[in-house]
């Protein structure tokens, strides 16, 4: 008994790392966002959105800093690259203008920019690595499977919410919420950002 380190699993601390990671992912936020590019895609495809912010996420959970070594970045370098992609999106979404023209690929468009950096963005990546220095790795790892969990479920009722909403409502909550990435997207840049 205990050769897995199964002891090690604690409640307390999965439901601090699911709900940390849920803060930082966002998306529920986002979903104005999702919205508007599903209907410039077509649709999303929810299965590959999910995998590839899995892949992600476990590949800086398992590797970090060391990973952006081998490609000779840093992870400050990281966030400023996905705080512009969010500027632009933010962009988009008070304007009404289209940088983002889609790829007609739902598959492409899934990867970039939802997998990256939406969903598997610098501050879920960053987020990630920063929790295993104070939480066990079991602990952690159920936390991003909770959170994968509610991605993909929230991709898949993306029709139902936005019959919900009504255009009106979307329209609203999408210019709302592309404020509050405007800020997040400057932030990062701030943040990480040295003169």
């Amino acid at each position: 008994m205990g050769s897995f380190g199964i002891e090690h699993i604690k409640l307390s601390e999965v439901v601090s790392v699911s709900f940390a990671l849920f803060a930082v992912i966002d998306v529920l936020g986002s979903i104005p966002l999702l919205i508007s590019l599903k209907n410039k895609m077509g649709y999303i495809k929810a299965n590959v959105v999910t995998f590839v912010s899995s892949v992600l996420i476990l590949a800086f959970f398992f590797f970090g800093e060391g990973l952006l070594g081998v490609m000779g970045l840093d992870v400050s370098s990281f966030a400023i690259a996905g705080s512009i992609v969010i500027f632009i999106l933010a962009i988009e979404m008070i304007l009404g203008v289209d940088f983002h023209k889609g790829d007609n690929d739902a598959k492409a468009g899934s990867v970039v920019p939802i997998a990256f950096p939406l969903i598997a963005g610098s501050g879920t990546l960053t987020t990630v690595m920063s929790m295993k220095t104070i939480y066990h790795q079991y602990n952690v790892l159920i936390g991003i499977l909770i959170n994968m969990i509610i991605i993909y479920l929230a991709l898949k009722s993306l029709n139902r919410l936005e019959k919900l909403l009504g255009p009106a409502g979307v329209l609203v909550i999408r210019k709302f919420f592309g404020v509050i990435l405007l800020a997040i997207a400057v932030k990062m840049f701030r943040t990480n950002f040295a003169l």
